[in-house]
């Protein structure tokens, strides 16, 4: 099969579908890469550590998806990429469609079959393909939260743990799941006073397991959220419902409750956001301010941390990517059904029922 991959334009974002040692496993599998020229640049790979690699550099990426069969990115097709794509073009990245219905009808009028890899499963059901991005926006969180708080940047001027005499700052994390996990380890090791909110009975046992007294859980109820909000100057919303939008916890009222200069860092904002206050924001211009409170909405957190993010992401696709090179995407998923849970769109119909469901629009399972 030949492999694609164009260079990311979404907003500063630096990472890369595929590295050079992801390209040499595709080349020694026996398959041929092309490679859009300065794809790599993001995280300091030249175009020469391509072709040692195997690949094939080209000029742009409208030769790329012309050559290709298989393209491999890392973020969503931007509307001029969506364009390039056919029928015949198998496209695996990250999709998340269910926040964004143009492009869900870009990618049906193309034809194109399309895997999301916040989709695929595993035999735990959890989101292999999510979870290393998970992991870099939970800890990204803490790191961008304690920032924001500071005054120069319009915060409160807290210092996330305090020191001896002066308390540490509260921070409400929505969510224990493995973006949550990772915001509370960093929250944790900053001497920060952490609680995280889950509607999880089971979950929230888990948590007091592992963190023992570093940290406070609690029912995610509208009231203990509502307070909770009102009182903490670091509320990070990591919410996930697989393939669906995002739920809004934290309402308009709420957000007016809360201290001047405090911060909100919206990690499900891929996913729609989980507060009602919060829209997409770029690495460019990455905050803004809802009655005197900064929320950190970027939709693409771990560009950030390019070489860090590409490389995690690289070390959990390239199994799958191997997979659909050597069998194609329809043998590769009737072969494995986690892979399978992965399309999102099929021969122009959406084939994920969350994804179809919030975008109000038909739904067709896949017939393999």
């Amino acid at each position: 099969m030949r492999v694609g991959v164009p260079k990311e334009i979404k907003n500063h974002e630096y990472r890369v579908g595929l590295t050079p040692p992801s390209v040499a496993e595709l080349v020694l599998a026996g398959h041929e890469v092309v490679v859009e020229t300065g794809a790599g640049l993001g995280i300091d790979f030249e175009d020469s550590d391509y072709t040692e690699a195997g690949a094939t550099i080209l000029s742009d990426a409208k030769s790329v998806f012309a050559a290709a069969d298989m393209i491999v990115k890392v973020k969503e097709p931007q509307p001029v990429e969506i364009a390039m794509l056919e029928p015949r073009h198998l496209l695996f990245t990250y999709l998340h469609l269910a926040a964004d219905k143009p492009q869900a009808e870009g990618l049906m009028a193309s034809g194109a079959t399309c895997i999301a890899y916040e989709t695929v499963t595993a035999n735990d059901r959890s989101l292999p393909l999510l979870k290393p991005m998970s992991e870099v926006a939970g800890r990204m969180s803490v790191q961008v939260g304690a920032h924001y708080l500071e005054k120069e940047q319009g915060g409160r001027g807290i210092l996330l743990g305090g020191v001896p005499g002066v308390a540490p700052a509260k921070v409400a994390i929505l969510g224990g799941g493995v973006s949550g996990v990772n915001a509370a380890q960093m929250a944790v090791g900053m001497r920060a006073d952490v609680t995280i909110y889950d509607i999880s009975n089971a979950r929230l046992a888990e948590l007091d397991m592992f963190f023992s007294s570093q940290i406070k859980t609690a029912y995610a109820s509208k009231a203990a959220i509502a307070a909770a909000v009102k009182n903490a100057h670091l509320v990070i919303g990591a919410v996930l419902v697989p393939g669906a939008a995002a739920p809004k916890l934290v309402t308009r009222e709420m957000v007016k409750t809360m201290k001047r200069g405090a911060v909100l860092v919206d990690i499900a904002i891929d996913q729609g956001g989980c507060f009602e206050t919060s829209h997409a924001t770029t690495h460019q211009d990455p905050v803004f301010e809802v009655d005197g409170v900064i929320h950190y909405c970027v939709a693409n957190m771990p560009g950030a941390v390019a070489r860090t993010s590409a490389f995690a992401l690289n070390n959990a696709t390239l199994p799958f990517a191997l997979k659909l090179a050597n069998l194609g995407a329809e043998a590769a998923m009737k072969a494995d059904p986690h892979l399978a849970n992965g399309l999102n769109v099929y021969k122009g119909k959406i084939t994920y029922k969350a994804v179809a469901d919030d975008l109000g629009l038909p739904y067709e399972a896949w017939a393999g």
